[in-house]
């Protein structure tokens, strides 16, 4: 069952150009520790930050930023804006060849093609097919993430495009390697389907039927955040490697003394 989150002390911000910011701070960990607060930070992409916005984030303290966002990415929504002083990190966890013949047929394509590549389900079993292959081949990536953050890159900021899949799939595991909950992972990943948050659906301006209710209806498995893509993810790492243990270990070559140095950076009180 998905928990209740603790609130977070200060009010969120409402940034202009910049959705789906948030602090995952205060989740809980197995140990009943916490996650500390201004430590680690997801969002979507910040091509489109107002000055406003970017001021807030140089605020923060950051000293990185993880762009999980392939070339195709980019190009559609621009380079994040520039922090003084931060570090930008780009390591793209989706090939921008991948599904690139999709993405345009779900931009430009007619109702009869979106149908057929989303209807009776498609476009859900395709959302957990990307889930299991990022756990499964993008473990060098995962693991270069993970030992930037026990070195030297906190406080750090998360995002691909939505800031829902890639970065979202970042941050869980993240989470995992200092012990945080599945499912209080789960409950902030949900937290990517509140109205403001959402990534703001492009459709070509001459794609026929535009945004009309059946577009989108058969558009919102593709930006949803589904608690069964998340346990796809969960799934996968126990199928491979039985377990969270074993996938820190030997999928992503994490030691006993860098998750110690994780919990050092991100836990609240963590010795």
């Amino acid at each position: 069952m998905t928990q209740q989150l603790p609130e977070v002390p200060s009010t969120e911000p409402e940034l202009s150009g910049v959705r789906n910011f948030r602090d995952v701070g205060g989740l809980p960990t197995v140990d009943g520790l916490r996650v500390q607060y201004g430590r680690l930070f997801r969002s979507g992409h910040l091509a489109h930050a107002t000055d406003a916005d970017a001021a807030f984030l140089s605020s923060l303290g950051l000293h990185t930023i993880f762009d999980f966002r392939n070339s195709a990415d980019q190009k559609l929504d621009g380079l994040d804006v520039e922090l003084p002083g931060v570090r930008n990190v780009n390591i793209p966890l989706t090939d921008p060849a991948d599904g690139a013949e999709f993405w345009k047929m779900v931009r430009d394509g007619d109702l009869d093609q979106l149908r057929s590549i989303l209807g009776d389900g498609k476009a859900a079993n395709r959302m957990i097919e990307s889930y299991r292959v990022i756990i499964k081949e993008r473990t060098a990536e995962h693991s270069r993430v993970l030992h930037a953050l026990a070195e030297d890159s906190v406080p750090a900021l998360m995002h691909c495009a939505a800031g829902k899949d890639r970065a979202g799939l970042s941050i869980a595991v993240s989470l995992l390697a200092v012990g945080v909950e599945r499912d209080a992972i789960e409950a902030d990943y949900l937290k990517s389907n509140d109205p403001h948050r959402r990534y703001k659906v492009r459709r070509g301006e001459n794609a026929p039927a535009g945004m009309s209710p059946e577009v989108m209806e058969l558009l919102s498995p593709l930006f949803d955040a589904r608690a069964e893509y998340l346990a796809a993810a969960f799934d996968t790492i126990d199928e491979t490697w039985g377990g969270t243990e074993r996938y820190l270990s030997d999928g992503l070559g994490i030691t006993p003394q860098t998750r110690e140095r994780l919990r050092e950076r991100l836990l609240d009180g963590a010795l």
